[in-house]
Protein backbone atom coordinates (compact mmCIF):
# COMPACT_ATOMS: atom_id res chain seq x y z
CA UNK A 1 0.00 0.00 0.00
CA UNK A 2 1.38 3.42 -0.93
CA UNK A 3 2.00 6.07 1.76
CA UNK A 4 -0.89 8.30 0.61
CA UNK A 5 -3.39 5.45 0.92
CA UNK A 6 -2.02 4.55 4.36
CA UNK A 7 -2.41 8.13 5.56
CA UNK A 8 -5.96 8.25 4.21
CA UNK A 9 -6.93 5.04 6.03
CA UNK A 10 -5.35 6.27 9.26
CA UNK A 11 -7.17 9.59 8.98
CA UNK A 12 -10.53 7.94 8.31
CA UNK A 13 -9.98 5.54 11.21
CA UNK A 14 -9.41 8.51 13.52
CA UNK A 15 -12.53 10.29 12.28
CA UNK A 16 -14.61 7.13 12.77
CA UNK A 17 -13.27 6.88 16.32
CA UNK A 18 -14.05 10.49 17.22
CA UNK A 19 -17.48 10.42 15.57
CA UNK A 20 -18.45 7.42 17.70
CA UNK A 21 -16.88 8.88 20.84
CA UNK A 22 -18.93 12.08 20.60
CA UNK A 23 -22.12 10.51 19.23
CA UNK A 24 -24.94 13.02 19.77
CA UNK A 25 -27.48 10.24 20.15
CA UNK A 26 -25.77 9.22 23.39
CA UNK A 27 -25.52 12.69 24.98
CA UNK A 28 -28.56 12.44 27.24
CA UNK A 29 -27.46 9.03 28.50
CA UNK A 30 -24.19 10.42 29.85
CA UNK A 31 -23.60 12.33 33.12
CA UNK A 32 -23.14 16.10 33.33
CA UNK A 33 -19.85 17.53 34.56
CA UNK A 34 -21.37 20.20 36.84
CA UNK A 35 -24.51 18.38 37.99
CA UNK A 36 -23.63 18.90 41.68
CA UNK A 37 -23.22 22.68 41.32
CA UNK A 38 -26.13 24.99 42.17
CA UNK A 39 -25.90 28.54 40.82
CA UNK A 40 -28.13 31.45 41.83
CA UNK A 41 -28.19 34.16 39.19
CA UNK A 42 -29.45 37.66 39.87
CA UNK A 43 -28.33 39.28 36.68
CA UNK A 44 -29.59 41.40 33.85
CA UNK A 45 -28.96 41.65 30.14
CA UNK A 46 -26.07 39.37 29.11
CA UNK A 47 -22.75 39.58 30.98
CA UNK A 48 -24.00 37.93 34.17
CA UNK A 49 -26.77 35.77 32.69
CA UNK A 50 -24.57 34.29 29.95
CA UNK A 51 -21.98 33.40 32.61
CA UNK A 52 -24.51 31.09 34.25
CA UNK A 53 -25.76 29.93 30.84
CA UNK A 54 -22.30 28.54 30.08
CA UNK A 55 -22.28 26.72 33.43
CA UNK A 56 -25.79 25.42 32.82
CA UNK A 57 -24.81 23.91 29.47
CA UNK A 58 -22.52 21.55 31.37
CA UNK A 59 -25.02 20.56 34.01
CA UNK A 60 -25.01 23.23 36.71
CA UNK A 61 -28.44 23.73 38.26
CA UNK A 62 -29.03 27.40 37.51
CA UNK A 63 -31.83 29.30 39.26
CA UNK A 64 -32.44 32.69 37.71
CA UNK A 65 -33.97 35.13 40.19
CA UNK A 66 -35.91 38.08 38.77
CA UNK A 67 -38.27 40.67 40.17
CA UNK A 68 -41.94 39.74 39.61
CA UNK A 69 -43.71 41.24 36.62
CA UNK A 70 -41.18 42.78 34.26
CA UNK A 71 -38.20 40.57 35.14
CA UNK A 72 -34.90 40.95 33.31
CA UNK A 73 -34.52 43.89 30.90
CA UNK A 74 -33.08 41.44 28.38
CA UNK A 75 -36.61 40.16 27.83
CA UNK A 76 -37.26 43.35 25.83
CA UNK A 77 -34.15 43.15 23.65
CA UNK A 78 -34.90 41.46 20.37
CA UNK A 79 -33.76 42.25 16.80
CA UNK A 80 -36.15 44.36 14.72
CA UNK A 81 -38.51 44.43 17.72
CA UNK A 82 -39.61 40.94 16.74
CA UNK A 83 -40.99 38.57 19.38
CA UNK A 84 -41.72 34.90 18.75
CA UNK A 85 -44.47 33.31 20.81
CA UNK A 86 -44.22 36.31 23.17
CA UNK A 87 -40.48 35.76 23.74
CA UNK A 88 -37.48 37.85 22.70
CA UNK A 89 -35.38 35.91 20.22
CA UNK A 90 -32.15 36.11 22.22
CA UNK A 91 -33.95 35.16 25.43
CA UNK A 92 -34.82 31.69 24.15
CA UNK A 93 -31.16 30.74 23.81
CA UNK A 94 -29.38 32.83 26.42
CA UNK A 95 -31.67 31.86 29.30
CA UNK A 96 -31.78 28.17 28.45
CA UNK A 97 -31.31 25.34 30.94
CA UNK A 98 -32.37 27.62 33.83
CA UNK A 99 -35.15 27.53 36.40
CA UNK A 100 -36.93 30.87 36.59
CA UNK A 101 -38.04 32.25 39.95
CA UNK A 102 -39.49 35.71 40.64
CA UNK A 103 -38.92 37.12 44.15
CA UNK A 104 -39.58 40.68 45.30
CA UNK A 105 -36.26 41.55 46.90
CA UNK A 106 -37.56 44.94 47.98
CA UNK A 107 -39.50 43.15 50.72
CA UNK A 108 -37.87 41.70 53.82
CA UNK A 109 -39.57 38.33 53.37
CA UNK A 110 -38.33 38.29 49.77
CA UNK A 111 -34.77 38.86 50.92
CA UNK A 112 -35.18 36.14 53.54
CA UNK A 113 -36.38 33.77 50.83
CA UNK A 114 -33.37 34.66 48.70
CA UNK A 115 -31.07 33.93 51.64
CA UNK A 116 -32.74 30.53 52.06
CA UNK A 117 -31.72 29.75 48.48
CA UNK A 118 -28.19 30.98 49.15
CA UNK A 119 -27.86 28.67 52.15
CA UNK A 120 -28.36 25.71 49.81
CA UNK A 121 -26.28 26.93 46.88
CA UNK A 122 -22.69 27.03 45.67
CA UNK A 123 -22.37 30.08 43.45
CA UNK A 124 -23.98 33.50 43.04
CA UNK A 125 -23.65 35.39 39.76
CA UNK A 126 -24.65 39.05 39.49
CA UNK A 127 -23.81 41.92 37.17
CA UNK A 128 -25.30 45.01 38.76
CA UNK A 129 -23.36 48.23 39.20
CA UNK A 130 -20.67 47.80 41.85
CA UNK A 131 -22.14 47.33 45.31
CA UNK A 132 -25.80 47.52 44.25
CA UNK A 133 -26.95 44.29 45.90
CA UNK A 134 -25.50 45.35 49.24
CA UNK A 135 -26.56 49.01 49.13
CA UNK A 136 -30.03 48.53 47.68
CA UNK A 137 -31.09 45.13 48.98
CA UNK A 138 -28.70 44.22 51.80
CA UNK A 139 -27.75 40.93 50.11
CA UNK A 140 -24.19 41.54 48.95
CA UNK A 141 -21.21 39.26 49.49
CA UNK A 142 -20.69 40.27 53.12
CA UNK A 143 -24.26 39.29 53.98
CA UNK A 144 -24.31 36.11 51.89
CA UNK A 145 -21.10 34.69 53.34
CA UNK A 146 -22.64 34.97 56.81
CA UNK A 147 -25.39 32.64 55.62
CA UNK A 148 -23.09 30.38 53.61
CA UNK A 149 -19.30 30.72 54.13
CA UNK A 150 -18.68 28.38 51.18
CA UNK A 151 -20.48 30.63 48.72
CA UNK A 152 -18.62 31.78 45.61
CA UNK A 153 -19.81 35.26 44.69
CA UNK A 154 -19.08 36.38 41.12
CA UNK A 155 -19.68 40.11 40.71
CA UNK A 156 -19.47 41.00 37.03
CA UNK A 157 -19.36 44.72 36.26
CA UNK A 158 -18.02 47.13 33.72
CA UNK A 159 -15.12 48.55 35.71
CA UNK A 160 -14.68 46.43 38.82
CA UNK A 161 -15.79 46.71 42.44
CA UNK A 162 -13.35 49.49 43.36
CA UNK A 163 -11.15 52.09 41.69
CA UNK A 164 -11.54 55.70 40.51
CA UNK A 165 -13.42 54.71 37.34
CA UNK A 166 -15.96 52.52 39.12
CA UNK A 167 -18.39 54.59 41.18
CA UNK A 168 -21.79 55.14 39.62
CA UNK A 169 -20.79 54.12 36.11
CA UNK A 170 -22.98 51.90 33.99
CA UNK A 171 -21.34 49.67 31.42
CA UNK A 172 -22.78 47.95 28.41
CA UNK A 173 -21.07 46.08 25.63
CA UNK A 174 -20.49 49.15 23.44
CA UNK A 175 -19.07 51.05 26.43
CA UNK A 176 -16.69 48.19 27.23
CA UNK A 177 -15.51 48.06 23.61
CA UNK A 178 -14.75 51.78 23.77
CA UNK A 179 -13.04 51.82 27.18
CA UNK A 180 -10.99 48.70 26.45
CA UNK A 181 -9.56 50.16 23.25
CA UNK A 182 -11.05 47.40 21.09
CA UNK A 183 -13.08 49.95 19.12
CA UNK A 184 -9.99 52.09 18.53
CA UNK A 185 -8.24 49.29 16.60
CA UNK A 186 -11.35 48.05 14.77
CA UNK A 187 -12.16 49.56 11.38
CA UNK A 188 -10.29 51.03 8.44
CA UNK A 189 -7.52 53.60 8.24
CA UNK A 190 -8.89 57.10 7.88
CA UNK A 191 -12.32 56.11 9.18
CA UNK A 192 -13.90 56.27 12.67
CA UNK A 193 -13.60 53.42 15.18
CA UNK A 194 -16.06 50.56 14.74
CA UNK A 195 -18.01 48.58 17.30
CA UNK A 196 -17.88 44.82 16.76
CA UNK A 197 -21.09 43.42 15.29
CA UNK A 198 -21.75 41.17 18.29
CA UNK A 199 -21.84 41.77 22.04
CA UNK A 200 -18.29 40.52 22.34
CA UNK A 201 -17.67 42.19 25.69
CA UNK A 202 -20.63 40.34 27.16
CA UNK A 203 -19.93 36.93 25.64
CA UNK A 204 -16.16 36.83 26.05
CA UNK A 205 -16.62 38.35 29.49
CA UNK A 206 -19.16 35.70 30.47
CA UNK A 207 -16.81 32.97 29.28
CA UNK A 208 -13.90 34.21 31.40
CA UNK A 209 -16.20 34.81 34.37
CA UNK A 210 -17.30 31.18 34.13
CA UNK A 211 -13.64 30.11 34.04
CA UNK A 212 -12.93 32.09 37.22
CA UNK A 213 -15.93 30.49 38.94
CA UNK A 214 -14.69 27.00 38.11
CA UNK A 215 -11.24 27.96 39.45
CA UNK A 216 -12.89 29.11 42.69
CA UNK A 217 -14.91 25.89 42.90
CA UNK A 218 -11.70 23.89 42.55
CA UNK A 219 -10.09 25.92 45.36
CA UNK A 220 -13.15 25.47 47.57
CA UNK A 221 -13.12 21.72 46.97
CA UNK A 222 -9.57 21.66 48.37
CA UNK A 223 -9.99 24.14 51.23
CA UNK A 224 -13.70 24.49 51.98
CA UNK A 225 -13.43 28.25 51.48
CA UNK A 226 -15.66 30.35 49.23
CA UNK A 227 -14.56 33.68 47.81
CA UNK A 228 -15.50 36.97 46.13
CA UNK A 229 -14.73 37.26 42.40
CA UNK A 230 -14.44 40.81 41.06
CA UNK A 231 -14.74 40.64 37.27
CA UNK A 232 -14.34 43.72 35.06
CA UNK A 233 -15.85 43.52 31.59
CA UNK A 234 -13.70 46.29 30.14
CA UNK A 235 -10.46 44.97 31.65
CA UNK A 236 -11.26 41.55 30.27
CA UNK A 237 -11.47 43.00 26.75
CA UNK A 238 -8.16 44.78 27.31
CA UNK A 239 -6.68 41.36 28.11
CA UNK A 240 -7.83 40.17 24.66
CA UNK A 241 -5.91 42.83 22.69
CA UNK A 242 -3.07 40.41 21.85
CA UNK A 243 0.15 42.36 21.17
CA UNK A 244 -1.30 45.89 21.47
CA UNK A 245 0.07 46.65 24.95
CA UNK A 246 3.44 45.02 24.42
CA UNK A 247 3.99 46.95 21.20
CA UNK A 248 3.18 50.25 22.89
CA UNK A 249 5.46 49.47 25.81
CA UNK A 250 8.38 48.68 23.52
CA UNK A 251 7.85 51.28 20.78
CA UNK A 252 5.59 53.99 22.23
CA UNK A 253 3.26 53.56 19.26
CA UNK A 254 -0.49 53.12 19.42
CA UNK A 255 -1.88 50.33 17.30
CA UNK A 256 -3.85 51.78 14.40
CA UNK A 257 -6.90 50.51 12.55
CA UNK A 258 -5.92 48.22 9.71
CA UNK A 259 -9.16 47.10 8.08
CA UNK A 260 -9.44 43.49 6.98
CA UNK A 261 -5.69 42.93 7.08
CA UNK A 262 -3.42 41.78 9.91
CA UNK A 263 -0.33 43.65 11.11
CA UNK A 264 1.43 40.53 12.38
CA UNK A 265 0.41 37.91 9.77
CA UNK A 266 0.80 38.47 6.03
CA UNK A 267 -1.22 37.53 4.16
CA UNK A 268 -4.35 37.37 6.31
CA UNK A 269 -7.47 39.17 5.17
CA UNK A 270 -10.96 39.09 3.71
CA UNK A 271 -11.30 39.42 -0.06
CA UNK A 272 -14.16 39.93 -2.48
CA UNK A 273 -14.86 37.05 -4.83
CA UNK A 274 -17.22 36.91 -7.80
CA UNK A 275 -20.03 35.52 -5.61
CA UNK A 276 -19.20 36.59 -2.05
CA UNK A 277 -16.29 37.11 0.31
CA UNK A 278 -13.49 34.79 1.40
CA UNK A 279 -10.92 34.91 4.19
CA UNK A 280 -7.43 33.88 3.12
CA UNK A 281 -4.47 33.34 5.44
CA UNK A 282 -1.01 31.85 5.01
CA UNK A 283 0.74 31.72 8.36
CA UNK A 284 4.15 30.37 7.40
CA UNK A 285 6.40 30.02 4.36
CA UNK A 286 5.07 26.57 3.46
CA UNK A 287 1.49 27.80 3.40
CA UNK A 288 2.52 30.82 1.36
CA UNK A 289 4.10 28.58 -1.26
CA UNK A 290 0.74 26.81 -1.56
CA UNK A 291 -1.09 30.12 -1.89
CA UNK A 292 1.35 31.39 -4.53
CA UNK A 293 0.77 28.20 -6.51
CA UNK A 294 -3.00 28.64 -6.20
CA UNK A 295 -2.65 32.18 -7.57
CA UNK A 296 -0.82 30.79 -10.57
CA UNK A 297 2.34 32.61 -9.49
CA UNK A 298 4.55 30.02 -7.77
CA UNK A 299 7.56 32.27 -8.33
CA UNK A 300 6.23 34.75 -5.76
CA UNK A 301 7.40 32.47 -2.96
CA UNK A 302 10.97 32.79 -4.20
CA UNK A 303 10.96 36.58 -4.53
CA UNK A 304 13.02 38.26 -1.84
CA UNK A 305 10.14 40.52 -0.74
CA UNK A 306 7.82 37.52 -0.15
CA UNK A 307 10.18 34.62 0.57
CA UNK A 308 9.98 34.77 4.37
CA UNK A 309 7.47 35.67 7.07
CA UNK A 310 9.60 38.66 8.07
CA UNK A 311 9.90 39.95 4.50
CA UNK A 312 6.15 39.80 3.94
CA UNK A 313 5.55 41.91 7.06
CA UNK A 314 7.31 44.94 5.56
CA UNK A 315 4.45 47.37 4.86
CA UNK A 316 5.40 48.00 1.23
CA UNK A 317 5.57 44.27 0.55
CA UNK A 318 2.37 43.54 2.48
CA UNK A 319 0.48 46.20 0.51
CA UNK A 320 1.68 44.82 -2.81
CA UNK A 321 0.67 41.28 -1.86
CA UNK A 322 -2.73 42.48 -0.64
CA UNK A 323 -3.36 44.12 -4.02
CA UNK A 324 -2.39 40.93 -5.86
CA UNK A 325 -4.69 38.82 -3.70
CA UNK A 326 -7.57 41.24 -4.19
CA UNK A 327 -7.22 41.05 -7.96
CA UNK A 328 -6.86 37.25 -7.94
CA UNK A 329 -9.86 36.59 -5.69
CA UNK A 330 -12.14 38.93 -7.64
CA UNK A 331 -12.17 36.58 -10.61
CA UNK A 332 -12.97 33.42 -8.66
CA UNK A 333 -15.89 31.94 -6.77
CA UNK A 334 -15.71 31.36 -3.04
CA UNK A 335 -15.95 27.57 -3.37
CA UNK A 336 -13.01 27.55 -5.79
CA UNK A 337 -10.79 29.46 -3.37
CA UNK A 338 -11.86 27.21 -0.49
CA UNK A 339 -10.97 24.09 -2.49
CA UNK A 340 -7.59 25.50 -3.44
CA UNK A 341 -6.94 26.19 0.23
CA UNK A 342 -7.73 22.57 1.13
CA UNK A 343 -5.72 21.13 -1.75
CA UNK A 344 -2.67 23.36 -1.32
CA UNK A 345 -2.67 23.68 2.49
CA UNK A 346 -3.35 27.35 3.17
CA UNK A 347 -6.28 28.84 5.05
CA UNK A 348 -9.37 29.74 3.03
CA UNK A 349 -13.02 29.97 4.05
CA UNK A 350 -16.04 31.80 2.76
CA UNK A 351 -17.68 34.43 4.95
CA UNK A 352 -20.78 32.72 6.32
CA UNK A 353 -24.18 34.06 7.32
CA UNK A 354 -26.77 32.77 9.79
CA UNK A 355 -28.60 30.89 7.04
CA UNK A 356 -25.38 29.04 6.19
CA UNK A 357 -25.05 27.90 9.80
CA UNK A 358 -28.71 26.96 10.02
CA UNK A 359 -28.37 24.66 7.02
CA UNK A 360 -24.85 23.43 7.77
CA UNK A 361 -24.58 19.65 7.78
CA UNK A 362 -21.25 19.97 9.59
CA UNK A 363 -22.64 22.07 12.46
CA UNK A 364 -25.78 19.94 12.74
CA UNK A 365 -23.83 16.68 12.91
CA UNK A 366 -21.56 18.11 15.60
CA UNK A 367 -24.41 19.55 17.68
CA UNK A 368 -23.13 23.10 17.31
CA UNK A 369 -26.53 23.88 15.81
CA UNK A 370 -29.05 22.21 18.11
CA UNK A 371 -32.76 21.61 17.77
CA UNK A 372 -34.62 21.68 21.10
CA UNK A 373 -38.09 20.18 21.50
CA UNK A 374 -39.19 22.65 24.17
CA UNK A 375 -42.23 22.02 26.36
CA UNK A 376 -43.32 25.68 26.12
CA UNK A 377 -42.26 26.84 22.67
CA UNK A 378 -42.04 23.67 20.60
CA UNK A 379 -39.04 23.31 18.30
CA UNK A 380 -36.37 25.94 18.90
CA UNK A 381 -33.13 25.87 16.89
CA UNK A 382 -30.17 27.29 18.83
CA UNK A 383 -26.40 27.25 18.86
CA UNK A 384 -25.34 24.22 20.87
CA UNK A 385 -22.54 23.74 23.44
CA UNK A 386 -19.23 24.27 21.69
CA UNK A 387 -16.67 22.25 23.70
CA UNK A 388 -17.41 18.59 22.95
CA UNK A 389 -16.72 16.41 25.99
CA UNK A 390 -16.61 12.66 25.45
CA UNK A 391 -17.75 11.52 28.91
CA UNK A 392 -19.72 14.52 30.22
CA UNK A 393 -21.08 16.31 27.15
CA UNK A 394 -22.88 19.63 27.33
CA UNK A 395 -26.50 19.75 26.24
CA UNK A 396 -29.55 21.96 25.83
CA UNK A 397 -32.52 20.72 27.82
CA UNK A 398 -34.98 23.58 27.37
CA UNK A 399 -35.20 27.17 26.20
CA UNK A 400 -35.65 30.31 28.29
CA UNK A 401 -38.91 30.58 30.22
CA UNK A 402 -41.46 33.23 31.27
CA UNK A 403 -41.01 35.23 34.49
CA UNK A 404 -41.51 33.10 37.61
CA UNK A 405 -42.31 29.98 35.63
CA UNK A 406 -40.60 27.63 38.11
CA UNK A 407 -41.61 29.26 41.40
CA UNK A 408 -43.49 26.22 42.66
CA UNK A 409 -40.87 23.69 41.58
CA UNK A 410 -37.93 25.51 43.16
CA UNK A 411 -39.67 26.41 46.41
CA UNK A 412 -41.09 22.92 46.89
CA UNK A 413 -38.16 20.77 45.78
CA UNK A 414 -35.25 22.84 47.08
CA UNK A 415 -36.65 24.77 50.04
CA UNK A 416 -39.35 22.30 51.11
CA UNK A 417 -42.34 24.66 50.94
CA UNK A 418 -45.76 23.03 50.73
CA UNK A 419 -48.68 24.20 48.61
CA UNK A 420 -50.12 26.40 51.35
CA UNK A 421 -46.77 28.06 52.04
CA UNK A 422 -46.27 28.86 48.38
CA UNK A 423 -49.78 30.26 48.06
CA UNK A 424 -49.18 32.48 51.09
CA UNK A 425 -46.01 33.89 49.51
CA UNK A 426 -47.96 34.60 46.33
CA UNK A 427 -50.77 36.36 48.20
CA UNK A 428 -48.27 38.50 50.11
CA UNK A 429 -46.55 39.49 46.87
CA UNK A 430 -43.26 37.93 47.92
CA UNK A 431 -43.17 35.81 44.78
CA UNK A 432 -44.94 36.43 41.51
CA UNK A 433 -45.01 35.71 37.82
CA UNK A 434 -45.12 37.49 34.50
CA UNK A 435 -46.85 40.71 33.58
CA UNK A 436 -48.85 41.18 30.40
CA UNK A 437 -45.85 42.58 28.53
CA UNK A 438 -44.15 41.08 25.51
CA UNK A 439 -41.12 39.04 26.45
CA UNK A 440 -42.42 38.18 29.93
CA UNK A 441 -45.41 35.92 29.39
CA UNK A 442 -45.92 32.45 27.87
CA UNK A 443 -47.18 31.92 24.30
CA UNK A 444 -50.80 32.94 23.73
CA UNK A 445 -51.95 29.35 23.21
CA UNK A 446 -50.63 28.42 26.65
CA UNK A 447 -52.33 31.41 28.25
CA UNK A 448 -55.63 30.43 26.65
CA UNK A 449 -55.34 26.91 28.07
CA UNK A 450 -54.85 28.34 31.57
CA UNK A 451 -58.03 30.44 31.39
Amino acid sequence: MNPVAERTIARNDFFDFTRALFDLKKVFGKPEALSDLRVIEFGTLFLGPVTSTFLGEFGAEVIKVELPGAGDTARSLTPWGQFWKNAALSWLSESRNKYHVAIDLHKEKGRDLFLELISKSDVVVENMRAGTLERKFGIGYRQLREVNPRIIYAANSGFGQWGPYTTGRASYDAVAQAVSGLASITGFQGHPPLKAGIWIGDYYGALMSAVSILAAVNYRDKTGKGQFIDFSQSENLIRALDWTWVAHGQTGKNRERYGNRDRAIVPAGVYRCADGFVAVSALDDGEFRGLAKAMGKPGLAAEERFATVEARLVEEHAGALHAMLSEWAAGRKVAEVEKLGTDLAFGAAGVKKAEDHYRSRHLRERGSVWSVDDAIYGEVVEYGPIPKMSETPGRIKWAGKPVGYDNEKVLAEILGYDYLGIRTLEEEGIIGKWSNIMGRKPPEEMLLKEE
